[in-house]
C-alpha cells in the first residue's frame, strides 16, 4: 500500500491526521536534521498500521516534506 504523507517537523506533539483524499499529515517532534524526523515518521506509521518498522519504506521525498511511503501489510 502506498500513502502520500505531508510531514510537519518540530511540532509540539506527535499526531497523524488522515485527509479527505486518503493522504496523511504527520506532526513530528523531531527536527529535520540527520534523518531524525524520518526515523520518527517510520516509527509512528509502524505503530498506526501495526506493522514492523522494516515493512515501511520512504519511496520518494527523503529530504522533502512531501513523501511517498510504501507499507508492506
Amino acid at each position: 500500500m502506498q500513502k502520500k504523507v505531508k510531514v510537519k517537523p518540530n511540532s509540539k506533539q506527535q499526531k497523524i491526521a488522515e485527509q479527505d483524499d486518503g493522504s496523511l499529515t504527520v506532526h513530528l517532534k523531531s527536527p529535520p536534521v540527520d534523518g531524525k524526523a524520518n526515523e520518527e515518521l517510520i516509527k509512528l506509521l509502524a505503530e498506526k498500521f501495526d506493522v514492523p518498522k522494516s515493512h515501511i519504506m520512504i519511496k520518494s521525498g527523503l529530504t522533502s516534506r512531501q513523501k511517498l511511503i510504501e507499507i508492506d501489510t
